[in-house]
This record gives C-alpha cells, structure tokens and sequence, in this order.
C-alpha cells in the first residue's frame, strides 16, 4: 500500500506529490561536499575552545590551576567550573508532572566533584584549536578520589555513597502500576513465563559529532548559535536561561546537521560553557566534539536489566504481564528533558498489544557515576517491545506453538480502538494484526519455517537457522504531556509560514529541522499539493529561530505530523487566498476557479486563466489590476497541536531471519523485514529509507554495540575501533511493507515513522537467535548477542 495513500477529503488535488518517491533535492549538495556543517562555517575573528575532561568517575576535586594554560602562546582565556559560575546559571533535569522525581543542579563545568569519566572540569579558549588542546592538557588538575558507583543496583543499596549530599539516596526516580487481578491472573495461568533481560548501553553515533559556533554581538546586545541541533527553539530557551538573557536575545541556527536519532535534543554543558564564554569574551567561539569526546559527553541509553513475566490460561490466551526494570542514568537528569522517559515508556508499553487485562510494573532509575542518560531513537520503545516480545516467544515456545499463531490469537484486534490498555496508554486506531498477517506475506514466513525444518545437515554440523517476530507500537505527533506539563521548554505546537514570492513561487518556512532525513523534501510535497503548486517552484527554510516559526523541533517521530500538518493547513490557507485573488483579478467567481501545478483553470471548460507567476506579477507589481479596495492576501501562517492524545501511537511488525554458528557463536542476519502503519504516507522513498537505517541501527544494538565500563567508572571501548557499529557487509537485505492507517486528529493524516525500524529490530533479531537455539535448550537475553554469549549459553564455554 506504500506510495498511494489516501489524501483528505475535499482538498481537491488533481496532481499529487504526496505519496511520490521524490530523491532529496539537496542530496547532490551533501553527496558533492557541498554541505555546510558546523566546522565549515566561517567567523572573523574566530576562537576555538577545548575541554580538560575528567579522568576519573567520582572524586573531589582538590586543586585545578588554570595559569600554567593561560601562559601557552594563543591561549586567550581559560575557565573552570569557579570562574565561570559568576556568568552563568546552573540547569535542574527535573519535569514538575513527576513530583518525585530527583535531579541535582548541574552547572556547565564542575564544581567541587566530579561524577563521570568526560565531565567537562575547564575549559580554554585559544587561537587554534592545537593550541586549545595542547594548553587543556596543561591545566593541573588534582583530586581525590571517591568510590565509583557504577552497578545501578549497588547504587540505591541504603548504605552506598551519596552521589548528591542534598539527596538521602541516589534513586532518581521510581514509579509502578497495577491493575487489580494480576495476582490472580498468574495464580490461575496454566502457563507462566519469567525471562530476566539485560541490554548494554549504547550511543546514538551521529557521522557529525555535536558542535557550535556561538558568538555574542555587543553592539546588539544578542548571541547567534550555529549548531547541529534538532531543537532550535528549544536551545534558544536554554542559552536565553543559562546566559541570563532574554529570549529575544538569542538566535539560534540549525542548518546543515550530520546525523542527531536523538543525541542532539539536550543541552550540555560543554556547550553551555562555550556559549558563557563567548558572550565573556566578544568574540566568536567554534567548539566541534572529537570521536573520543562524543563517546564520553553524549548522551548513553538502553542500559537496562528487567525481569519480566508473562501468564497464559488454559486456551493459550495471554492473560498477564509483569515487569520490573532497572536502570542507571549517571550523575545528573539531562536538561531539560530529564533521564526518565525511558523507564517510563518502559512502564507504559510492555505488553501493550495484546489483549492481557492484567499488568504490573515497576521502574527504577538510579543515579551512578557513568555519562548522563538521555533519549535515543525510539526512547524505550524498542526496550518494551524486546521484553514483550521475548515474554511472548518463551510462551509460545513453552506451548508449543507457532509464536506467528501465538501472536493472532492474543493481539489486540484492529477493530477494537480506541483502545486502553492496562498501563493506561490510549490508542487512537492501530492495526497490529494486518501489519502482522503483511509481515508474513512479505517474509514468506511458511516458506521459511519450511526451510528451517529441512535444514537438517545444517544442523549436524551446528548450523542453526531460526525466526524471530515482534510486534510493536510506537509513540509520535507527541502532545505537551510529554515536557509541556513538566515545565520544559520544548513547544508541542509548530508553526508554519508560507508565501508566494515575486516570482511565483512558494516560500515555505517552518520550525522544523533536517539531520538528513529529507526533511525539506518531505514539506515541499506537502506544500505543493496544499496549494496546488509544481514541487520544483517550492522552496523551504527551517531551523532558524529568527526567521522561521515556533517549532518543537525533529524528534520523537513528530515533525511530518505536527509541522506537516502546519504547512500543510497554511497551504490549503493560502491556496484559498489565491484563488480569490486570480478571481478577483479576471473578475469570476473564486468558485469558478482551481489551481492545479500552479495553473488556475476554469472548473466548466479546464480553460487556463493565469499562472501563479502571473498573478504574482499582478499583486506584487500591478495593484491596479484589481478591483478597487480588494487587497490581495499572497502569504498564510498556521499553527497546530495534536491535542487529544498524548500522542499519536503507531505501529508495525518486524521480523528477522538468522544463522547461528554454534561452533564460534557467529550470529548472520540473513533477512529482516518491517511493515509499517504509519498513517499518510508523504514519501515512500524518504520514509523506507528512514526505517532501513533505523533497523541497522536495532540491529546493531542487538548484535554488536555496547559501552563497557570497568569497575572504575572507566569507558572501556571509546574508540570507533572498539565500539562495534554495524557495517553495510555485516547487514542483510532489509524488506519494508506498508499497511495504512491515517489519524483522524489531523486532516494530513501522518503519523510518525522515523523510529518503527528500531523499535521491533532488537526483539526480532533477539527471537530469531532464540528459535534458532531452541533445539539445544538454550537462550540468550543479554544483549549484544556477543558470540561469547551465544557460546556460554549453549554451554560450549563456562561462565
């Protein structure tokens, strides 16, 4: 069903650019070097600043002597956490609708301790950033050293260090839910299931590391930031708050921006310092993250261990689930989002699909001297659905039934929304079983399984072949429950502006910014059908605070169905204006008239009445052309919320197809497949694309990536030579299908797709390796599924 969605009604459209797979425009620039990145960007009188880094876990610091820095030549100025206090305020991660949540403030730099391997502790402006670093490293720097909590679990022990003195303990947050008959439920399962999980870590690993270039404009009074960041209005509020400064004071610029999947909607203190110190010092700051850096100051997610149950009548109905999740978010709650929603959409979505009434869950995030947890493409969602789905596979295992019929029996029916499930999450209209029975048509699941059974010779030698499916949902088009309520400054409703230039084209601006999803092309359809113009005569601009509308940003799955949405109503807005206006013009009815490819044609006989440049010419450059006293309105701005959800859920299905080796423990994917409900589709190239490198990036998290701490606090595997990210050669053929299903609470229709090829890929692959090693009796819930692993639980090695 891909590339044909259905379009609102009554919009009148004859030519379509929504749902046309349409390349990028700007992807020649990108692919030519043409791109213009935050280290491109050129400044008179530019400085470069660097970061002396903490190199332990958790200690006092005892002395930190700046001057044996400031002597190096180039050096211009050089701060720790002291010196730059009296320019700056300090940041709280909290959000005020979880009032028993607990963060510490957090200033740019350290003060007194340090908590984290890669704490920014000073930092040094110089001419060049050589000089910066070299005279970083000159800084002496001398702590003593306090205990490092680095296993979440000891962390909240009652007796273990405090990692805040103004908290009685480290807990940053706990929450539960639970319905009433859950005791019952499992007393009375014919079949109960319990699966202890555990994922490592990981970082989002954006190509262009985080960076800015920030500089301070005296004689106006103003900061400009040029930064890759996803949330641009977002980022003008925490400068304006941390500087001091008023809103308007403050303009910040998201042009081009190599990569974020949600590493880039926080505020750090790293760039909080350079901000300060360019306004200290009047001149402009470039500050660009190097890989080690990143490794250690970007956010980390996923690091979870959960237990999870799940109960099963005497008719093979899912009745229950449970979960108890655990995780460690670092010293601090990342501003201004905070470190929590994780473990919350945890609590929210494990067991969602199905028709279970009975839930219990309880979430804890402890405060540990690791790098700040914060949101990760998909935020829990792939963590929920992996324990859901790995619950769900044991279950059918254990009956001995097909987990694909397993599935159709227990699913939530897609004729059943709205719908409520037992955590208390709303649905508005999902179709978990016709993205599922799409799923096996696509994967040609018989055919497999047929396969797998016959590959007998395989075996004999330790070659397993095994399947695994998940089902998911997946939250987008978020409303402000998510940090409107909880004091953020993050909108939740997006504007758009869009203006027919003297040329007869269309100017489209929106909030929104591009980290090379194809954005800007994605709006440009949409505006080309709202107003009824060719795509080639649209142009759009985004991620400037200074020339573009409010906007929550890119994040979240949300900007086609928030920002699209706003376009797409300023569209229709100004498609109407302008056919009063060429009816005016050629004295008709506006009735009379359509506008099609930027053409007005009469609705009786198709005759051509004038082009858009046409009528542009007339209002900008011929106000006498049109009747006395009518004033020709050539541009519309819109805003819009989603306001009566707290978000748009959508959801798919995902499957993978794999070889164990259990001679070496080598897992191959050899296929993976998603089928994706994710309302209107606007373009089915940008979309398949988008959940393709979403399910690499599962995938990854399933088979190779992982931060390893040692028991120090220290990050074992900070080098892209030790952090195993997926390569294009160790990925299969990645198959996508579509069912779709448009929200009623817009008249676009979009909801969010940026984030389905994640959210089942963890489980698919985990169940697949799973199916595989069912024979031997084995099973591995720790991911990555390291070979070492694989080895251990088939018992090849000991451990």
């Amino acid at each position: 069903m891909s590339g044909t969605p259905a379009l609102p009604e009554g919009t009148n459209l004859r030519t379509r650019a929504i749902g046309q797979p349409t390349v990028r425009a700007e992807a020649r620039r990108f692919v030519t070097g043409a791109g213009a990145y935050v280290d491109d960007l050129p400044a008179h009188r530019l400085l470069h600043a660097a970061f002396l880094r903490s190199p332990v876990a958790h200690g006092t610091i005892v002395k930190l002597d700046l001057a044996p820095a400031l002597r190096m030549e180039g050096v211009v100025a050089a701060y720790d956490g002291e010196a730059l206090a009296p320019h700056c305020q300090p940041v709280r991660g909290l959000l005020a609708h979880l009032p028993d949540m607990q963060a510490a403030l957090q200033w740019p730099l350290a003060r007194d301790r340090v908590r984290w391997v890669g704490e920014p502790v000073a930092l040094v402006i110089a001419e060049s950033r050589a000089l910066a670093e070299d005279a970083a490293q000159a800084i002496a720097f001398e702590w003593t050293e306090l205990p490092p909590m680095v296993d979440p679990r000891l962390a909240l022990e009652p007796d273990a260090p405090r990692l805040h003195a103004e908290f009685d303990s480290n807990l940053m947050f706990a929450a539960t839910v639970a319905t009433a008959n859950v005791e019952q439920a499992f007393a009375q399962a014919g079949t109960v299931v319990e699966l202890a999980v555990r994922t490592e870590r990981v970082t989002a690993m954006a190509l262009e590391p985080r960076g800015l270039l920030a500089q301070w404009d005296a004689a106006q009074q103003r900061l400009t930031v040029h930064m890759g960041t996803q949330v641009p209005w977002m980022m003008q509020a925490v400068f304006a708050s941390v500087l001091g400064i008023g809103c308007d004071q403050v303009r910040v610029v998201a042009a081009d921006t190599g990569g974020s999947f949600g590493s880039k909607i926080h505020c750090y203190g790293d760039e909080s310092a350079v901000a300060v110190a360019a306004k200290h010092l009047g001149r402009p700051i470039r500050y660009v993250a190097d890989r080690l850096e990143a490794f250690v100051s970007d956010v980390h997610a996923r690091g979870h261990e959960a237990v999870v149950r799940a109960a099963v009548d005497a008719d093979g109905r899912l009745t229950a689930f449970e979960v108890d999740d655990l995780c460690g978010a670092g010293p601090f709650s990342i501003y201004p989002r905070g470190s929590v929603n994780e473990s919350r959409h945890v609590l929210g979505l494990t067991g969602a699909c199905y028709r279970a009434t009975e839930y219990r869950a309880r979430i804890q995030v402890a405060m540990q001297t690791k790098a700040i947890y914060g949101q990760y493409r998909g935020v829990g969602h792939p963590l929920a659905c992996l324990f859901t789905e790995a619950a769900v596979d044991a279950a059918a295992r254990q009956l001995g039934v097909d987990p694909l019929a397993f599935r159709r029996r227990n699913l939530v029916p897609d004729d059943a929304y709205p719908h409520r499930a037992p955590s208390g999450a709303r649905f508005e209209s999902l179709s978990l079983c016709a993205c599922l029975d799409e799923l096996a048509r696509l994967m040609d699941y018989d055919r497999l399984r047929a396969d797998q059974r016959e590959r007998a010779a395989d075996r004999e030698r330790g070659v397993y072949r095994g399947i695994g499916l998940a089902v998911f949902v997946e939250n987008s088009n978020h409303s402000s429950s998510n940090y409107g309520r909880g004091g953020a400054p993050i909108a939740s409703r997006d504007g758009a502006m869009i203006r027919l230039t003297q040329g007869g084209g269309l100017h489209c601006a929106v909030g929104l910014t591009d980290s090379g999803q194809g954005v800007t092309t994605a709006l440009a359809q949409i505006a080309a059908d709202a107003v009824g113009a060719a795509m080639a005569d649209v142009r759009v601009f985004l991620g400037d605070t200074e020339h573009t509308p409010v906007s929550g940003g890119n994040w979240g799955s949300r900007g086609t169905g928030i920002s699209g949405e706003a376009l797409w109503q300023a569209g229709v807005a100004l498609r109407a204006q302008l056919v009063e206006a060429a009816a005016a013009l050629h004295a008709c009815s506006p009735g009379a008239l359509e506008l099609v490819d930027g053409t007005f044609l009469r609705r009786d006989d198709r005759a051509c009445v004038c082009t858009l440049q046409a009528l542009a010419e007339a209002i900008y450059f011929r106000p006498e052309r049109f009747p006395r006293g009518f004033q020709p309105e050539p541009a519309a701005q819109r805003h819009y919320a989603q306001t009566e959800y707290d978000g748009i859920y959508t959801n798919g299905a995902s499957a993978s197809w794999v070889e164990v080796d259990t001679r070496t423990g080598f897992v191959k994917v050899l296929g993976h497949w998603i089928v994706d409900d994710c309302g209107t589709v606007i373009n089915p190239l940008l979309l398949d694309e988008q959940l393709r490198g979403a399910a690499v990036q599962g995938i990854g998290q399933a088979l190779f990536e992982g931060c390893l701490y040692g028991n120090q606090g220290e990050l074992r595997n900070a080098t892209l030579a030790d952090y195993l990210v997926p390569m294009a050669a160790e990925m299969p053929d990645i198959h996508v299908g579509h069912v779709t299903t448009p929200t009623a609470t817009s008249a676009l229709g979009a909801k969010g797709g940026a984030e389905a090829g994640i959210t089942g890929a963890l489980a698919s692959v985990v169940n697949a390796i799973n199916d595989a090693l069912a024979p031997l009796g084995a099973q591995v819930l720790e991911l990555p599924v390291t070979p070492e692993r694989v080895l251990r639980a088939i018992g090849a090695i000991d451990g």
